[in-house]
């Protein structure tokens, strides 16, 4: 089945504005591949020192070009629960390869930091620059040449987008992305967030705050709700960079495992060594972009990916933009209600059909280009199964449920919680901005009130403590772009204006930072492009003017005059307090390199 016009539509307008950067990255990969790994015609010295630590019989193989050599990169670390679970699988992935008549290497490890943790500290401002981080680190693993094929071990925030951009660079090798699965379900996500506001109104202690978030976040896997990182785990699938079914396996259990060892067995089948050769950098076109913003709206996932799917997509070649988001939100309806935009969490999600029920009522609707290349060697309509574990220990797939198991949680296209996707883009004379939708209440979509400005979140947070923030106003948060401070996630002023929503206050955010994957239940206008230090208007807005956010008819304004803001200069603000500590110092440039936010945000590509 062929996706409809309007999709074809915007995805042809992508295939044209790219057509130059896409060939020439085309290109650069097909030279690459003339290149590959050549371990026999490598020098002596070269080999030695790639294979030095192989068995006999493994450097046996390794001397020649007949066995395929698997790299591993991984984000394994142990602090952390999304990434704890990588720990057990190069042994897997390894075993898997011998099995299979190949070889695999841990060709590298990259960094995996926690917005969880940084969260309002210090060590978020380096967040969204470890994106590039990542890359350039596996980069680096990869650049041995010793492999044919590589599997990328990551779940998080930056993580993933981070490895796509590093599989895309190296885009004449196959790639496979692994994922680790969310912990099993703890306490209810809004019993989490009730606690939390309790304790910012001084209602319940640090005790009670801590043992509440413990239950929630408490064991191996990611978090359960529906933020950046499980929006990766569905953009690998939708994408066909996951094998069928993989993303929402919970960790530590049989069919996790199978999972594992069947996609290094998968990642072996698709090098240049076989007949399946099936090179990253070819597989994934404008077609699997577009499928990945599809799924994104439909699921009403992370705002981050405004962000990261450009950057992706720029990676091979692919110039996407927000408009094209944002004409892809208007033609695509949201079709799962996962915590912030509903109660459930994502397994809940996956047991009511999860990814297999999802792409097949896209693919059904027309909104999905089913003629794409995945590593699975099939067009999309492979992916609507759901994973089993078979009797010997494999892994089997059914057909993903005719009916969902759990309207409420995810809906049949007949049946879509509203006609549009759970992302918008907003524009105006403040610039370009992104509002999560889904999680807001059509009532809460449209408020115009007074702005009160703050050059920090603690500033804003320091306000509410002292009672100064008991009325309608817009929260104006500047200076958190990308150049200014790395544009950190405001998450904590969740919290504080959804007790003044709930009090009945027309309440609302604008800032040039971000919000992640959790934005919720306030009208958050975020990711204001130009930003504040790069002469955008959010900079020239004085407490008092009047704004108006409409994510209805896609607004953000500020209602002043335009000679009047014309003739305002540029706040004169110190951002000395984020250049040091922490690391800080050791990005400075990349603030200095570093993109606008509508062109992703990167230092590679500013």
């Amino acid at each position: 089945m062929t996706a409809r016009k309007d999709i074809q539509a915007i995805t042809e307008r992508i295939r044209h504005r790219s057509q130059r950067t896409r060939e020439a990255y085309l290109d650069r990969i097909g030279r690459a591949a003339g290149q590959a790994a050549n371990r026999a015609i490598l020098s002596c010295g070269n080999l030695a020192h790639g294979f030095a630590v192989c068995s006999p019989s493994e450097k046996v193989a390794l001397g020649g070009d007949t066995v395929p050599n698997l790299g591993i990169i991984t984000s394994y670390n142990d602090m952390l629960s999304a990434h704890q679970p990588f720990e057990t699988y190069p042994a897997l992935i390894k075993e898997a390869a011998r099995q299979a008549g190949g070889i695999a290497q841990v060709a590298g490890g990259v960094p995996a930091m926690c917005d969880g943790v940084t969260q309002g500290q210090p060590g978020m401002e380096l967040s969204l620059f470890s994106r590039d981080v990542i890359a350039m680190a596996a980069a680096v693993g990869l650049s041995h040449n010793m492999f044919d094929a590589a599997v990328y071990l990551g779940v998080c925030d930056k993580i993933v987008p981070g490895l796509v951009i590093a599989a895309l660079s190296f885009g004449h090798l196959p790639a496979v992305f692994i994922p680790a699965g969310p912990m099993t379900s703890g306490i209810p996500n809004d019993q989490k967030a009730k606690i939390r506001q309790l304790y910012a109104e001084g209602k319940v202690g640090r005790a009670e705050l801590l043992e509440a978030e413990s239950k929630s976040y408490h064991g191996p896997g990611t978090c359960t709700f529906y933020g950046t990182a499980n929006s990766n785990q569905m953009l690998m699938e939708i994408m066909g960079l996951h094998t069928p079914g993989a993303s929402f396996i919970n960790p530590g259990t049989p069919l996790r495992d199978a999972l594992t060892r069947e996609a290094a067995r998968r990642a072996l089948a698709i090098t240049a060594l076989g007949n399946a050769y099936t090179p990253v950098g070819r597989m994934i076109d404008e077609r699997s972009i577009v499928n990945g913003v599809v799924g994104l709206h439909a699921t009403g996932g992370s705002t981050n990916h405004t962000i990261h799917l450009i950057a992706m997509a720029a990676a091979a070649g692919i110039k996407l933009t927000w408009q094209d988001i944002s004409d892809l939100s208007e033609a695509v309806p949201l079709l799962a209600r996962v915590y912030p935009n509903g109660l459930a969490d994502v397994n809940h999600f996956n047991a009511a059909g999860g990814m297999g029920f999802l792409i097949r009522e896209l693919l059904d609707a027309g909104l999905l280009h089913e003629d794409v290349q995945t590593v699975w060697g099939e067009g999309l309509r492979a992916y609507t199964v759901e994973a089993r574990l078979a009797e010997d220990g494999s892994v089997m797939r059914q057909a993903a449920p005719a009916v969902s198991g759990d309207d409420k949680v995810l809906a049949p296209f007949a049946k879509a919680f509203q006609a549009t996707g759970g992302l918008r883009v907003l524009e105006g004379n403040l610039g370009h901005a992104v509002i999560k939708t889904s999680a807001v209440k059509p009532e809460r979509r449209i408020v115009e009130a007074p702005a009160l400005v703050f050059d920090s979140q603690q500033a804003l947070n320091d306000a509410f403590k002292a009672g100064r923030l008991d009325r309608d106003f817009i929260a104006v948060v500047r200076f958190q772009g990308p150049k200014a401070n790395g544009m950190p996630e405001l998450h904590k002023l969740t919290t504080v204006l959804g007790i003044l929503q709930d009090r009945g206050r027309h309440v609302a955010l604008v800032t040039d930072g971000r919000m992640s994957g959790a934005s919720g239940k306030v009208p958050a206008a975020i990711h204001v492009t130009p930003e504040a230090l790069d002469g955008g208007t959010i900079g020239k807005i004085r407490d008092g003017d009047l704004i108006r956010l409409d994510a209805e008819a896609g607004l953000l304004q500020v209602l002043v005059p335009p000679s009047e803001l014309a003739a305002r200069a540029a706040p004169d603000v110190d951002l000395g307090a984020n250049e040091h500590g922490f690391g800080r110092e050791l990005f400075a440039g990349f603030r200095q390199m570093v993109g606008r936010a509508d062109h992703g945000a990167s230092a590679f590509a500013a």
